[in-house]
């Protein structure tokens, strides 16, 4: 059982081009959400709330404004930096069966939100331990799914109604898929390779590195 859990976990992908846009079992969207909402969470207030988004005119109008904001993004690169990000899909926003945006409400469980006074981000902590647990029971399941980042907060607000003061943390696309990358997008296009653990591992204090090393600096 243990091997399965851990085959899990690494087989999780961020997907972008493998959506086949079959749709997904009703039992099985709602074991993927039970397993979100199952997430542990500060003072239990469970800060989360899931915007099931099927409809193509909405999916559609989003995706527009995401490839506006990798348009920004792209103008900021030059030379190989451009190159490598022109290659690079950033979001399966039609090609997935729909969008689960989760969101973010900080008044959930206030004023007194237990374990929260003295780390504010505590909250939003917990949503993303949600997601996280999203993004593994559908792997589990044989889904993909992809965290789509390139949106401003207000234009996603605004789209689904969102009331002020509720940040809209994820716009996830899921989905049936043709297969799981073996090898991260981001990686496999010569974006950025994946660290080893001993790049990230400190022994009582934090050691700083030096950048490009892949083991922390000795004082």
């Amino acid at each position: 059982m243990n091997a399965m859990f851990y085959e899990v976990l690494h087989r999780r992908r961020d997907v972008r081009a493998e959506f086949t846009g079959e749709p997904i079992d009703d039992a099985v969207l709602t074991r993927v959400l039970e397993a979100a909402h199952a997430a542990p969470s500060v003072g239990m207030s469970q800060p989360w709330d899931f915007v099931l988004v099927r409809d193509p005119a909405t999916r559609e109008e989003f995706a527009r404004h995401v490839h506006e904001e990798r348009d920004v993004f792209a103008a900021s690169l030059d030379g190989e930096r451009a190159e490598t990000f022109a290659r690079i899909k950033v979001e399966g926003i039609r090609e997935s069966s729909l969008g689960i945006v989760v969101t973010y409400d900080e008044q959930r469980g206030a004023p007194a939100v237990l374990g929260r006074h003295a780390i504010a981000d505590a909250g939003l902590y917990s949503v993303c331990l949600a997601i996280q647990n999203l993004w593994l029971a559908a792997t589990a399941e044989g889904l993909g799914v992809g965290w789509v980042s390139f949106y401003r907060e207000p234009v996603l607000a605004d789209l689904l109604g969102i009331p002020a003061g509720i940040r809209p943390v994820a716009w996830l696309c899921i989905g049936p898929v043709t297969n799981l990358a073996e090898v991260p997008d981001l990686e496999r296009h010569g974006w950025r390779s994946r660290a080893p653990l001993a790049s990230a591992l400190h022994h009582e204090r934090f050691t700083p590195r030096d950048e490009g090393s892949a083991q922390p600096r000795q004082p």
